[in-house]
């Protein structure tokens, strides 16, 4: 269970976004401490992230030791992993302290039922590479072999990989057709899966937020390389926010949740 209230955040890609973003999700993560009952990173926090033995990308120290000193004030972080920070392992969990696991995750988001994921692999034909390249660099042995890798090659190979990728999905209609293919895999979802209150997606940093005709809600943090979005959940609201140096940020869209979907919740 992720107390209220949860802030969610995705896609900020650090190591290729500007220096300023880096920086504004320092300033975020500081300002969560006695704010937040909970915090979500729904994948690619980095764009790359790779844990060899005794080595970790530079780019992520600052912003792992506002991770590591947010939970220890006592916040839970759950972390998705992306498909560019899908390597977390040992240093994530133990010391930095977070919840980090590949795959969708079930449970109660500040009393909402949800389900929350990255997104990346659900669109059923044009994905379909993709799932077949992302079993293979996720297999145990592909992991084993990169890490013999000295860091500097695999990070150069990892970034330049990750830059292709980027210019694939531009000249394939961007980020906005796939918010709008995902925006229709997470309504398909919430009119099969009625119990479910909430169900949040990142990846296509097109940030979301709309009510299901069932009554459910679909809802997307999108990007800080766009602009500086996240979500805050709370037991009777959802609201689509832009960082603007306080924790309650500006109020972009917001959701009150249906009284009928609040007296199911959990207490």
């Amino acid at each position: 269970m992720l107390q209220s209230p949860c802030f969610v955040i995705s896609d900020t890609h650090l190591g290729v976004a500007p220096r300023r973003v880096e920086m504004a999700v320092l300033d975020f993560l500081h300002a969560l401490q006695g704010q937040a009952g909970s915090l979500v990173i729904n994948g690619d926090l980095f764009d790359f992230w790779f844990e060899w033995r005794t080595v970790i990308p530079r780019h992520g120290f600052r912003v792992l030791a506002a991770l590591a000193d947010l939970r220890e004030t006592g916040v839970p972080i759950l972390w998705l992993a992306g498909n560019h920070d899908g390597w977390g392992g040992a240093v994530l969990r133990d010391d930095v302290g977070a919840e980090y696991q590949t795959g969708a995750w079930h449970g109660q988001l500040a009393g909402w039922r949800a389900r929350v994921e990255h997104g990346d692999g659900l669109r059923p034909k044009a994905d379909r590479p993709y799932r077949v390249l992302r079993s293979v660099i996720r297999h145990p042995l592909s992991i084993g072999l990169f890490r013999w890798l000295h860091p500097d090659l695999g990070t150069r190979l990892a970034m330049g990989s990750s830059t292709a990728s980027r210019a694939h999905t531009h000249s394939h209609g961007g980020h906005a057709g796939e918010g709008s293919e995902l925006r229709d895999i997470a309504m398909r979802r919430l009119a099969r899966q009625r119990e479910l209150d909430l169900l949040i997606y990142g990846h296509s940093h097109v940030a979301s937020l709309e009510r299901a005709p069932t009554g459910g809600v679909y809802a997307n943090a999108g990007s800080w390389l766009d602009a500086p979005t996240y979500l805050i959940v709370s037991r009777d609201r959802i609201e689509l926010c832009r960082w603007n140096g306080s924790a309650e940020g500006e109020c972009l869209d917001s959701l009150d949740r249906r009284a009928e979907l609040t007296e199911k919740a959990l207490p």
